[in-house]
């Protein structure tokens, strides 16, 4: 997707660091993001200062609400922050328009990007519906593990999975007293890796 943006009318190189805001909600929005490398949390921040995660972006992934501002020319309705250091190409709107339109590969890509994403979506509110904090916690925590380890908040892993950063605390206590994990300050070792794919299957 990246090639089809850089070659567009207009198209500007865009460079954010790890924890830049790209977008806030009520932004206008000021062209077409396509990722070459990084990733972008898209969420939505309660009053409170509690976060969601709704998706994240990647090369080759479409960011759904800046779709949605594109298509019906209006604002964003969540926040987008740099996850980590990203590269991006930037379409303004008027030639994301025009490739719409005219070039049906453009289309094509795009269209099916979103299709996944609203799938992901609906993978989401399904969870989130159906499945208790046990269940959400270990596929998270399986799911940002790299050898064996995750690197993430408390408060992070809470956002991930539509949660409360204390009750993401009392659960985490619960898998270490069940020694399917430890907890260090900064980080979680996966002692029991099957028996949290266990307890990620099981439904509310």
């Amino acid at each position: 997707m990246a090639d089809f943006a850089a070659r567009a009318p207009g198209a500007v190189i865009l460079k954010a660091s790890a924890g830049d805001v790209l977008f806030r909600v009520d932004d206008v929005c000021h062209g077409f993001i396509a990722l070459r490398s990084g990733s972008l949390r898209v969420g939505l921040t309660s009053a409170a200062g509690r976060e969601l995660v709704l998706y994240r972006v990647r090369p080759g992934e479409i960011c759904l609400q800046t779709f949605s501002c594109l298509a019906r020319h209006g604002a964003y309705a969540a926040e987008g922050i740099a996850e980590t250091d990203l590269d991006a190409v930037l379409i303004p709107p008027t030639a994301f328009d025009r490739l719409m339109s005219e070039d049906q590969a453009f289309r094509s890509v795009v269209l099916s990007s979103v299709a996944s994403r609203f799938m992901d979506l609906e993978a989401m509110v399904e969870t989130l519906a159906f499945t208790g904090l046990p269940a959400r916690l270990a596929g998270a925590l399986l799911r940002n593990a790299q050898s064996a380890v995750v690197r993430m908040t408390h408060e992070d892993l809470a956002a991930e999975i539509g949660s409360a950063r204390e009750a993401v605390s009392r659960q985490l206590a619960i898998f270490a007293r069940a020694d399917l994990v430890s907890l260090r300050r900064g980080r979680i070792t996966l002692d029991n890796i099957s028996g949290l794919e266990r307890v990620r299957e099981v439904r509310a």
